[in-house]
């Protein structure tokens, strides 16, 4: 099948590259030159594991190319998703603008039949509004669908070739059918094709994306409650999460959540609520508590130092908002830094990858380390934000000697308390027992 999709980001990039992995023809557009430019010599602007090797296979072998010119790819394309971005609004709210200039230019290009797929995460009502800007546009026939995606940054390429489900929302039979064809070589596992309207469709992935950000908040809450009352919150995880109704994913406490999704999505659904006269306040305290929780760590560190922090240097270990990603929307650490600095102290950063966009968000600010140990020389503490595997099992002894005092703030929990006070560490999780030297 000859597609085209318009936007480059995570979503676009990763459905463009997968479908062409499964032998369509696939044409990807963005209005950024430069991003083009270097998409087509397989220079790939994202960290995602996977990806680069799949985009440049599918470059070599034909399947996949990069265009600035969306007349020209929609001219080619039977199907044309639209993949691009959808911010958060002043209000909170999706802004739309883009993908209705998307629309748009695809009614302008059609020269016959095609199938428009709202890709992005876009507010229910939005297919509709898709539909009456092309029909204004072009009197030829065309079908929207909404088929929103359900990727994990860090694990998009998996998510994408082995869906848990697919969700197709139209009522249109034609497109219903393409769509199906699209989707039969990621579902041969009898993984489910879902269809439904587009307006069910859209508020599937708003419901998917909240519960989940609920299930973290709430999680987060239990946690500082365990720490109130001398509970042990891993403990109390894994009670729970034995129950088949609630199961252990998702309740792992921590610094909060971050990304592109469920921060923007959180908004969007409490926006779209009070739109319609509801007031969503589940989803509102789930929003407050995530930003209260992203200053736990900061907080932990002022308690034990005292409010003020000059002339101490912290080490954080973790920039990006989980591991796999070099991508700091929303990002934890990003608050515990600002809050650290404001109190006064230095602040010396490694991430795995996220070190280009740190720059971006901090400048010269913080200081930047390739090596995670050389961000502890001098340390007065360490805060472990983001929970990647390199960081699980370190020289604890090499880190004591390093430090100028062996004090621990971990966010995600990530180290055994009984460990730590074996090497003799001052250590701080989130929802556990502290250690004090």
């Amino acid at each position: 099948m000859k597609l085209c999709v318009v936007g480059t980001g995570y979503v676009g990039l990763v459905a463009g590259t997968c479908f062409a992995e499964s032998g369509n023809d696939v044409v990807c557009v963005d209005i950024d030159a430069e991003k083009v430019a270097r998409l087509q010599q397989g220079i790939v602007p994202i960290y995602e594991p996977g990806l680069e090797e799949l985009i440049k296979r599918n470059v070599a072998e034909g399947r996949l190319s990069f265009t600035t010119n969306l007349q020209s790819a929609v001219r080619q394309s039977l199907v044309c998703f639209i993949a691009v971005g959808t911010p958060p609004g002043e209000d909170g709210g999706a802004d739309l603008a883009a993908v209705m200039r998307v629309a748009g230019g695809i009614a302008d290009a059609m020269d016959g039949y095609r199938v428009l797929v709202d890709k992005s995460t876009v507010p229910v009502g939005t297919a509709e509004q898709v539909r009456a800007v092309v029909a204004q546009r072009t009197s030829h026939p065309f079908d929207v669908v909404s088929n929103p995606e359900f990727l994990k940054e860090g694990a998009a390429v998996e998510d994408f070739m082995k869906p848990d489900r697919v969700v197709i929302g139209s009522d249109g039979a034609r497109a219903i059918e393409l769509m199906k064809e699209l989707y039969a070589p990621f579902v041969r596992t009898e993984r489910p094709i879902v269809v439904m309207s587009a307006a069910s469709a859209e508020m599937t992935k708003y419901a998917a994306n909240a519960m989940l950000a609920a299930r973290i908040s709430l999680m987060n809450e239990f946690a500082n409650l365990c720490e109130k009352v001398g509970a042990d919150v891993d403990d109390v995880r894994r009670g729970v999460g034995f129950d088949r109704r609630i199961g252990h994913h998702f309740l792992f406490p921590g610094v909060g959540y971050g990304g592109s999704c469920f921060p923007k999505d959180v908004k969007a659904v409490i926006r779209t609520a009070a739109a319609h006269g509801l007031d969503f306040r589940m989803l509102r305290a789930a929003e407050e508590v995530n930003e209260r929780q992203k200053r736990t760590l900061a907080d932990k560190a002022k308690a034990h130092f005292g409010p003020r922090l000059d002339g101490l240097r912290f080490a954080v270990w973790g920039l990006a908002f989980k591991p796999r990603t070099d991508d700091m929307r929303e990002a934890p650490a990003i608050m515990v830094i600002e809050e650290l600095l404001a109190a006064g102290g230095e602040v010396h950063t490694h991430d795995p990858e996220a070190l280009t966009e740190a720059r971006r968000v901090f400048g010269d600010r913080v200081f930047y380390h390739r090596v995670n140990y050389d961000a502890l020389q001098g340390a007065d503490a360490l805060l472990v934000v983001t929970e990647w595997n390199e960081f699980r099992r370190p020289d604890f002894e090499r880190m004591r000697r390093l430090m100028r005092q062996p004090v621990v703030f971990d966010g995600r929990n990530i180290y055994d308390p009984n460990v730590m006070r074996q090497h003799g560490f001052a250590y701080y999780s989130v929802g556990r027992h502290p250690i004090r030297s």
